[in-house]
């Protein structure tokens, strides 16, 4: 058997590599999760305004989304292991930096350095499994990755709030820390360094453009509820991102070698694959950020109940993908798409009747992961499958881009709204006052007892229209939901020659 130079055998040492690809695609949920239910906990420790506590859980996703697509150019330059260690040394500084922040500003900032580092350790993971694994073993190994991502949606709320009671808040962030030093030690051991590939060269404006582009469209999304959506910060950040936007799209039709090829938006199906990528970020993604707060902060729930409630949410996704690809034998993927987003739909609206009744929330929350579930197992194959071959790798880029940028841009339009609806309802039973904007901001977290102290002898009033304005929240979402399964349905819906194809070849 062939052996490399640290004497691991070479199935060995790709099984390794496979565990270290697991472990640092686990690092994307706990950072995710964890960060959603020791919210709270920050909060007393350190204080901080409802737009710097928005960027604990926004800034990690922003940063991440934003840096993907060039992380994975940076691997075909200089090769995986250098970009997979330096990913992993950024990632594991920032995040046990975290704990040691001295503000929630602080904090903020050492979040976008640990999603960028997180982001390009990923992109090096995924680059680095295509050419170890073939045909079923190939299959098999992916699926593991997408189990990985699962289990850590399933039951990172549930160890971060077990953490936290146990050891307190910043045991969350060290935990996570030390995953990734093992992630770091497993890569160093199993992957073999590559010399630079220097195919081309990266497109630094293009990547500089798209990400200003969309960190100022997620700043001014979280910053318009507390200063108002006229304000000079909210203006300017949402017309500079704009014009970023217009910037990138001329960088890239005159670029040889663009960080995005904008002719595949030309395609149809290539248009249904990024607005199915985008839908667990509005229907599944966003909750897991808003739903702790309203166990927490309105139900009354501690951290580790909350936690426990949230895996009702996450853990049907160790199963369904995996029935989801049984299932495509007889029905196409974009038909079990719609279905299940239909189904999330469903669950939403169960959901909100739950909340304001009183009743059992398993049973909704559950159907939200199941139809999430649902295209969550196909969304890859569908990826490959609606362009070239001499595409593909390009196509994969732009649909985690897509599928990880929308996770921030969800949560700060969904906060924004949820902030924008209670202020409404504050604004019609309360005189004017400029503690308002402020008081709906710190609810729309969940933090009613400090919008409360906001306004004294507002607390009913406030947890009467947070109440309102969540329901409200839910049933657009259910709305978003059956819109997007219509629309998917029109554009993946049939079976396709190349679509049979590209799942033969994933």
């Amino acid at each position: 058997m062939t052996t490399d130079p640290n004497s691991v055998s070479t199935t060995s040492r790709r099984w390794l590599q496979l565990i270290s690809a697991c472990l640092t695609a686990l690092l994307i949920p706990l950072c995710f999760t964890g960060p959603a239910v020791v919210l709270p906990s920050i909060s007393q420790a350190l204080g901080g305004t409802p737009v710097e506590l928005n960027w604990v859980l926004n800034g990690y996703i922003l940063a991440y989304g934003s840096v993907i697509m060039v992380a994975g150019s940076l691997v075909d330059l200089i090769g995986p292991r250098r970009v997979w260690l330096l990913g992993l040394a950024l990632f594991c500084a920032a995040t046990f930096l975290l704990p040691l922040a001295p503000s929630v500003f602080w904090m903020d900032v050492l979040r976008l350095v640990q999603g960028t580092g997180g982001a390009a350790a990923f992109a090096a993971a995924m680059s680095s499994l295509a050419p170890l694994f073939h045909g079923a073993a190939r299959a098999r190994a992916f699926s593991l990755l997408g189990t990985t991502f699962g289990i850590g949606l399933s039951f990172g709320p549930l160890a971060s709030g077990w953490l936290v009671e146990a050891a307190g808040w910043q045991w969350v962030f060290l935990a996570t820390g030390l995953v990734g030093l093992l992630g770091a030690a497993m890569v160093a051991a199993s992957v073999r360094a590559t010399p630079a590939g220097m195919r081309g060269r990266l497109d630094w404006r293009g990547a500089l453009c798209f990400t200003g582009a969309l960190g100022l469209f997620t700043c001014g999304m979280l910053l318009a509820p507390e200063t108002g959506w006229r304000s000079p910060g909210v203006l300017g950040s949402l017309l500079a991102s704009a014009v970023l936007a217009v910037a990138f799209v001329r960088v890239e039709r005159r670029i040889a070698s663009p960080l995005l090829e904008l002719g595949l938006f030309r395609n149809a199906r290539f248009v249904g694959v990024q607005a199915l990528a985008a839908s667990p970020a509005f229907l599944f993604i966003a909750l897991i950020a808003m739903l702790p707060g309203r166990f927490i902060g309105m139900d009354g729930y501690g951290a580790l109940a909350a936690g426990q409630l949230m895996i009702g949410l996450a853990a049907p996704l160790l199963v369904v993908p995996f029935l989801a690809a049984l299932l495509t034998r007889w029905f196409s993927h974009g038909l079990l798409s719609a279905a299940g987003l239909l189904v999330a739909g469903g669950g939403l609206l169960m959901l909100d009747d739950a909340l304001a009744q009183g009743g059992g929330l398993l049973l909704p929350m559950g159907l939200i992961g199941a139809g999430i579930g649902l295209p969550w197992g196909l969304m890859d194959a569908l990826a490959v499958s609606v362009v070239d071959k001499d595409k593909v790798g390009m196509a994969t880029g732009i649909f985690n881009t897509v599928r990880v940028s929308a996770d921030g841009v969800a949560i700060a339009v969904l906060s924004a709204l949820l902030a924008f609806l209670i202020q409404a309802r504050l604004g019609a039973a309360l005189p004017a006052d400029p503690a308002l904007a402020l008081a709906a901001n710190r609810a729309a977290l969940g933090q009613l007892a400090e919008a409360s102290a906001l306004l004294p002898g507002a607390a009913d009033l406030l947890r009467q229209s947070y109440g309102q304005a969540f329901g409200i929240v839910l049933r657009v979402l259910a709305a978003i939901a059956a819109l997007t399964a219509v629309l998917i349905y029109a554009l993946l819906g049939r079976r396709e020659g190349a679509l049979a194809g590209g799942r033969a070849t994933a």
